[in-house]
This record gives C-alpha cells, structure tokens and sequence, in this order.
C-alpha cells in the first residue's frame, strides 16, 4: 500500500495544486491526493464540483472558523487502510513581493525568521493536520516547488502554455521525527521552511536542486484527464 502523508509544499503561484497532481499521477498516488484549500476554488466551473466529490477541505483562513471545519473533515481520514495524500500550502496564500515584503515586516517585529522566497507558514492548520492524522500517518513529504523562468497562472495552464520546466524537492519525514507538543511542531515547521527558503536561494543561482533526477514530460493536460477519469 502507498504511505498515508500530509505534504507541505510552498506556495508559488496560484496553480501549485496542479503539478501536486502531476506529482502524485508519477508516483501512483494520484487517486489518493487531497487538498486543504480556500473555499474559493470550490466554485470553479468544473474542477469545484470534483473538489467536492473526492472531500478536499475547503477553509475561510480564518481560524476560528477553520479550527471545526479541519477538525470534522479530518475525523473521516483516520482510517490508516485507506490511502491518504493531504496536501497543505501553510503560508495560507500564494506568494507576491508585497506579501513577502508584509510577511518580512511581520517577521522582524515579533523575532521570526525573515524570509526570502516563501511567505511565513501558519502553524495552527499543520498542528492541527498532524495531530487529527498522527496515529495513521507514516510521514510528511516536505516539496519545495520552483518554476524556470517564469511562474504559471491558472489561464496559462488553461490554455496550454505551461512553464518550461517545474522542479520539485521532496524531503521524506518519518511522522515520528516530528515533536508532538504544538510549540516544538511550529518550531519544527518554521526551521523547514527557513530549510526551503535557503534551497530556493540556490535555485536561482544554479538552475537545479541538489542530487536532481530528470523525469519525462508530463502535460498538465494528461494529469487532468487521468484524475478526471479515475
């Protein structure tokens, strides 16, 4: 059986989600991948109506409506025979200049780490994910995402002009690996991503992640055909 994971992946541009499925289509996971996402995206024409149908997590990013939303659509994932990807964006939105630059503000007047290429991440949703699902879990798949030379747009990818070349960085975390308390797993969530923002540093200055392996091409296309037929 594949891992049961909670995948936390940086948040770039607003399709992010799309090469998630092309990544999970590639590894035989693709009918297992679910998404904590705005509720926004759920009145899509179309892909809203599938959103609803394979039990994504729709959120307001307000945690005080968010916290019993988790808690109930999580509840139904415990089942560690069941085949879980649930992917999870903490920074909470997709990344700009002007919220890095508010996010790098924010960061320097309480003591957080400033960062350069992702947006601080919100621990209260990941703390939630990992404590409803610890118990069932084998690991948390850390993907660091990065575009060459420019990032898609969900009407680039709706027309068919996709990026040249997207690469991701999957770092494997035994859940075990994790603190169980909720300050020590927050602290654990803001070094990751001081670790990403640091390998996306040297994305820009080499082209590559470390130890990269090269996989054939795969059209965002196919990927939603696949997940649409499934």
């Amino acid at each position: 059986m594949n891992e049961r994971v909670l995948l936390i992946a940086n948040h770039r541009t607003e399709v992010d989600w799309m090469y998630l499925w092309d990544l999970a289509l590639r590894k035989g996971s693709l009918g297992y991948i679910k998404y904590i996402l705005k509720s926004s995206l759920m009145k899509l024409p179309l892909l809203g109506w599938g959103f609803h149908i394979l039990e994504f997590i729709a959120v307001e990013r307000k945690w005080e409506i968010d916290e019993q939303i988790l808690h109930k659509m999580l509840s139904t994932f415990k089942n560690p025979h069941d085949g879980l990807w649930l992917a999870l964006f903490p920074e909470g939105t997709d990344y700009t200049e002007q919220k890095c630059q508010n996010s790098q503000k924010f960061a320097s007047e309480v003591g957080l780490p400033v960062l350069t290429n992702v947006l601080l991440p919100k621990t209260k949703g990941f703390y939630a994910c990992l404590e409803a699902l610890r118990g069932s879990l084998d690991a948390v798949y850390d993907v660091s995402i990065a575009y060459k030379n420019q990032c898609p747009t969900f009407l680039d990818n709706a027309f068919g002009v996709g990026p040249l070349e997207v690469h991701m960085h999957v770092r494997r975390i035994p859940t075990g690996d994790i603190p169980a308390s909720e300050t020590k797993a927050a602290d654990w969530l803001m070094n990751t991503f001081q670790i990403k923002d640091q390998l996306l540093s040297d994305f820009k200055v080499q082209g590559c992640f470390p130890n990269q392996l090269n996989e054939k091409e795969l059209s965002t296309f196919k990927c939603l055909v696949t997940f649409t037929g499934r």
